[in-house]
């Protein structure tokens, strides 16, 4: 493929072109800043999967089938493997507890796809933290793209951090690999035709959502891999006549695909999470936060909920009537709302220990229903509006209205709740001693300066 072909290849051709030729000394100060703080948190959410079901399977897998050591690093447990085998473990971990970032307009969870890839392969190859950070940006600028373009249809059957996260993982690695824009459009062929990722397992609680990321950061991986050895993939992966859009996507867009390259900048509108649930749940949750707080009512007051939501949530917190486990839990609105409610968070600790078992929240499951509401689907995906309507046992009929959820870009996590996140989450688990976590974290805010991986990671607690 030379650049008339790339040419030819229409908006792909453009993206793989400013993929190629980004370089560090591009990118603001604000989006290095940015990228340093998704960093830390997504490190956050890989140490909080240590022990959880199913994380221990994918450790398992990777010690029988990995080599007995390696240069890249499992953070759960904190052996070392292939580069492979550490995307693989890494990505499904930090998908685990719901805490993972989230980009809205491409219903896109970039952190838990692009930077176990990244990582994986900057540990792989030696590169620096520059050069690791540069590569995560890639990845994010590659996938939120992807992500618009393929439109809200893919994300009615498809899990779109499973499919197009294999092509922003992909795209993240063959920046480390400095592959040029030939060879970075036959990574994004051969990470597009192995993107997968359905979401029926919620209806029957399984747990194929990690095996979703685990696989898209390692196939990702190993599309850029293989092309920088020779491997040839589908030009038209996206945009052709059997690629993804005709296969996975009724309203596909390519203009989203080169939209304002170089001048917008997606990473920085990715939003950081909060509440421990999947994201749908959140905007409804402030809401309700914000109500019971000004209005002064308490879960006894409740005679019911109402959340007004979009389409969107309705499809994937729809399939979640009667949750039977806690990661079920957090894809329930009425159990999201219940621990609201009652316990005032939706923290990993309410889950574990208040989602199935506590009466009170379990009867603010049941009195919750989910409605759409027209305003709040036309402003999805760019924008997620939090609507509720409560109706008290008095009589009362209450509503409030909250339009950036708590981490949305213009309400975002600042550094140090970021700390405080890192610190919760890594106590959560056990994956890292208070010790530990003091000594990394002025690490983690100067991985720009690192000029080696290769013992970024602390030693087991």
């Amino acid at each position: 493929m030379d650049k008339t072909s790339l040419a030819r290849n229409g908006a792909t051709g453009a993206l793989c072109e400013f993929l190629a030729a980004l370089r560090f000394e591009d990118l603001p100060a604000p989006l290095v800043d940015r990228t340093e703080d998704l960093f830390l948190d997504w490190v956050a959410s890989a140490l909080a999967g240590k022990g959880g079901h199913p994380v221990p399977l994918f450790e398992r897998y990777a010690a029988a089938m990995g080599p007995a050591q390696g240069r890249c690093a499992i953070l759960t447990n904190r052996r070392t493997t292939s580069a492979h085998f550490a995307a693989l473990v890494n990505g499904a971990a930090s998908h685990l507890v719901e805490q993972d970032d989230l980009h809205n307009s491409s219903v896109l969870h970039p952190a838990t796809v692009v930077f176990p890839a990244v990582f994986a392969a900057a540990q792989d190859l030696g590169k620096s933290g520059s050069e690791l950070l540069l590569a995560a940006v890639a990845g994010y600028e590659a996938g939120v793209r992807i992500g618009e373009f393929l439109g809200r249809s893919h994300y009615r059957i498809f899990h779109t951090t499973g499919t197009v996260g294999t092509l922003a993982a992909a795209a993240g690695v063959a920046k480390l690999l400095g592959q040029d824009a030939r060879t970075l459009a036959h990574t994004l062929g051969s990470a597009g035709t192995q993107a997968s990722g359905l979401w029926e397992f919620l209806r029957e609680a399984a747990d194929s959502k990690q095996l979703h990321t685990g696989q898209a950061a390692a196939n990702g991986l190993l599309a850029a891999y293989l092309a920088q050895d020779g491997l040839t993939g589908a030009n038209g992966v996206l945009e052709g006549r059997q690629g993804m859009a005709a296969g996975m996507s009724s309203d596909a867009d390519p203009g989203r695909l080169g939209d304002r390259l170089g001048q917008r900048w997606a990473t920085l509108e990715t939003s950081f999470k909060f509440h421990a649930s999947c994201r749908h749940t959140h905007p409804a949750a402030d809401a309700l936060l914000h109500l019971m707080r000004t209005e002064g009512i308490a879960h006894g007051d409740i005679a019911s909920i109402r959340a007004r939501v979009h389409r969107a949530a309705i499809d994937v917190l729809g399939n979640v009537d009667e949750p039977s486990t806690v990661h079920q839990a957090k894809f329930s609105m009425g159990a999201v709302l219940g621990l609201i409610a009652v316990h005032g968070r939706a923290g990993l600790e309410e889950f574990r220990d208040h989602a199935l078992t506590d009466p009170a929240v379990a009867d603010i499951r049941r009195r919750t229903t989910m409605v759409l509401d027209d305003e709040v689907d036309r402003a999805y995906p760019a924008r997620w509006l939090g609507r509720v309507e409560v109706e008290t046992r008095d009589g009362r009929r209450l509503a409030a209205a909250i339009d950036s959820p708590k981490g949305d870009p213009d309400n975002t996590l600042s550094r140090p709740e970021l700390e405080t996140k890192l610190r919760r989450l890594a106590a959560f688990s056990g994956a890292a001693t208070p010790a530990q976590i003091d000594a990394w974290i002025p690490r983690l805010w100067n991985l720009r300066h690192a000029r080696d991986l290769s013992d970024f990671v602390p030693e087991a607690a």
